[in-house]
């Protein structure tokens, strides 16, 4: 397990893009306007850059010129600390003042009439409703909901956009797509994740790196939507016969050690925050669970993954995969159903989280005609879902931290947070099933420090729901009303 101290926001690291500064709208209507008239990014290697012309005025004389000159070298200076003094004012007075009925603050404790004091996109106070406004604050009032952190997500796959009007399912129409147009079509996406109230996502596979577009466009504020962790390209076995034309490997495909090795260095070169590892078959009406990847290889993904900084989730629908992957020191499974006790109790001791994807499976047995699926299916799904219902029941009671993955995507963004009602389902309480979209998710990404509640030093991710969350979750699932990321209001569906 890499340690949780560690902590870097998405595209942080050494080898990745530089820090986050978001400028977000105060709606969830997506325009992606440019910030100082440029965005930056990479689609499939490639960078592209959005300008705004310049108008380029003949010199008119060799004097004119001589006079720019000096005036830039004469005045700089000043120009340059009055411009630094203004954005120092502007971001003193980025002070926003927000009231909510109650408070879940995800520190444990619940606060009647809370105020939230935020300033420069983080919580700098909380308190009661005795607490000293500061001046020129704007005031926010949110005294008939009740508020909670901004939830996070923890396995997503953002970029799955379908479009249902060309006839093809959702899956074969993804691979014809190129990944700049699905950057673009996945905005929709992030709206509905906003409104979901999920403020940051862990985001486990992309094509072509259009997950890092994606993100980093967020990141500049040129794109609205939740903040990205990504993986990249997952890592995954050769299962397809070598065909004359084809690139072989593609991204990610990999075997024996040395070459696990060399894909997880590539991947954090190209700005994974994540990796991922598909340690077993299964994925989408996939059901099986056969381990694909040795001890061994797992064991070297992950110690190259920690050692360049990176957590690692191992995906398996089964338990042998499981088995190996919690021994190799994987920081998180997904999916796994039927896990033996013994590695359970080991996954307890280690810290190491399960990430049930419960709900996922509901939504491809409620639409498999959309994907071209025969009623055949559908018992595979309920028999799939009951058991992982009953992993999840098994890992909780044996203290094995949960956290809260929607597995997204195409039409599912927006139900992300149906995965909480499997988790009370399998005997936690609504206070735990937030929690697994909180402070272990928070905890998860090695973000225990900034994301998964309300305090002061925290980023100002809010949420305000109607109803109570800690007596019926479906408060969180239902009735999000608005949003806050950041700092900035990004979802307002208050009746006014």
């Amino acid at each position: 397990m890499y340690p949780a101290d560690e902590s870097v926001l998405p595209g942080e690291s050494m080898m990745a893009t530089p820090k986050s500064n978001d400028a977000l709208s105060s709606k969830t209507v997506v325009d992606p306007n440019l910030q100082n008239g440029r965005a930056t990014g990479h689609v499939a290697g490639t960078a592209f850059l959005i300008s705004r012309a310049r108008v380029r005025l003949p010199a008119v004389s060799q004097l004119a010129q001589s006079l720019e000159v000096f005036m830039r070298i004469r005045f700089f200076p000043a120009l340059l600390a009055t411009s630094l003094f203004c954005s120092l004012l502007m971001a003193a007075d980025d002070v926003k003042v927000v009231r909510f009925g109650r408070l879940i603050d995800g520190k444990g404790k619940v606060w009647t009439n809370a105020v939230v004091i935020v300033r420069g996109g983080k919580v700098a106070k909380v308190g009661g409703a005795d607490t000293a406004i500061p001046e020129h604050a704007e005031l926010i009032d949110l005294s008939s909901y009740t508020g909670i952190p901004g939830l996070i997500d923890v396995h997503t796959h953002m970029t799955f956009w379908w479009d249902s009007t060309k006839g093809n399912p959702p899956f074969a129409q993804l691979d014809s797509q190129p990944p700049a147009f699905l950057v673009y079509m996945a905005q929709e996406n992030a709206r509905k994740t906003l409104e979901a109230g999920i403020t940051t996502v862990r985001d486990l596979g992309a094509p072509g790196y259009a997950d890092i577009a994606m993100r980093d466009l967020i990141n500049r504020g040129a794109m609205i939507g939740p903040r990205m962790f990504v993986a990249t390209c997952g890592l995954s076995i050769t299962a397809e016969p070598f065909r004359p034309g084809f690139v072989i490997p593609s991204c990610g495909t990999v075997d024996g050690v040395p070459e696990v090795l060399r894909a997880v260095r590539q991947q954090v070169a190209a700005g994974a925050d994540v990796v991922k590892m598909y340690g077993s078959t299964g994925s989408d009406h996939d059901l099986t669970g056969y381990q694909t990847f040795t001890y061994d290889e797992m064991k070297a993904a992950a110690d190259s993954a920690h050692q360049f900084g990176k957590r690692i989730a191992i995906h398996s629908y089964g338990p042998d995969a499981v088995r190996d992957a919690v021994r190799a020191g994987a920081d998180s499974v997904e999916h796994a159903i039927d896990i033996d006790d013994a590695t359970l109790a080991e996954m307890s001791k280690r810290g190491i989280f399960y990430v049930p994807t419960i709900d996922h499976n509901r939504y491809y047995r409620e639409n498999r005609t959309q994907f071209g699926w025969d009623e055949q299916v559908e018992p595979r799904f309920t028999e799939f879902i009951q058991k992982n219902l009953e992993t999840a029941r098994r890992a909780h009671n044996a203290r094995v931290p949960l956290a809260m993955g929607s597995d997204a995507v195409f039409t599912m963004f927006g139900q992300n947070t149906r995965e909480l009602s499997w988790f009370v389902k399998a005997g936690l309480t609504p206070a735990q099933a937030l929690e697994t979209a909180t402070s272990n998710a928070a905890a998860l990404l090695g973000m225990p420090d900034q994301l998964g509640a309300v305090a002061p030093g925290y980023l100002a991710d809010l949420v305000a729901v109607d109803g109570d969350p800690l007596t019926d979750i479906n408060a969180v699932i239902q009735h999000v009303r608005w949003v806050m990321r950041d700092g900035q209001v990004v979802v307002d569906h208050r009746s006014h």
